[in-house]
């Protein structure tokens, strides 16, 4: 049995919390993020920590909630980002207001529309920085950029995350 709900989610300063009823909002530097608790789950504030105080039937969603809540956090104190790589001959990505112009090999450019409090910025011409506030957000939008051209494996072109390798395949002999 798990038990990541029994470890306490520490504070940094500056992070407000404010607890009512079920509803669960945190405020920090970078925004605000609100959650709404499961029925059983109870979030208490001690000093610069939270404890979530759950019964016997809400325990399989206690360890979630903590991950969220932990999660909530640390994105209003520091803030998510994902790191999108383009590999390929003429692959490029651009950003201008809240839209990704993407060349990856297709027939027309791709444009992808940033959902509000998401921000993406190109360092360079093959890298996509998506940063936010809510780390599910993140996430989702870089999943959908990297979904115009996933990485495929005999020459590995696409859009690949910066972390993901990518195992290449031998191409098939005559």
């Amino acid at each position: 049995m798990s038990r990541v709900a029994n470890n306490p989610v520490q504070l940094p300063s500056g992070v407000e919390v404010k607890v009512d009823g079920r509803d669960f909002s945190v405020k920090g530097s970078k925004g605000t993020l609100a959650l709404s608790l499961a029925e059983g789950i109870q979030v208490n504030q001690d000093d610069n920590a939270l404890i979530i105080a759950f019964d016997e039937q809400s325990k399989a969603i206690a360890g979630t909630t903590r991950a969220l809540l932990a999660n909530m956090v640390k994105g209003v104190s520091e803030g998510w980002e994902k790191k999108l790589v383009l590999n390929g001959v003429g692959y490029r990505a651009n950003v201008s207001g809240k839209k990704v112009n993407l060349t990856v090999g297709l027939s027309h450019p791709v444009e992808y529309e940033l959902p509000e409090g998401v921000s993406a910025e190109t360092p360079s011409q093959t890298e996509i920085v998506v940063k936010g506030i809510d780390k599910q957000v993140v996430g989702q939008v870089a999943a959908n950029i990297r979904s115009f051209r996933p990485p495929e494996p005999y020459k590995g072109k696409g859009i690949r995350y910066a972390d993901e390798y990518v195992r290449r395949k031998e191409a098939k002999k005559k």
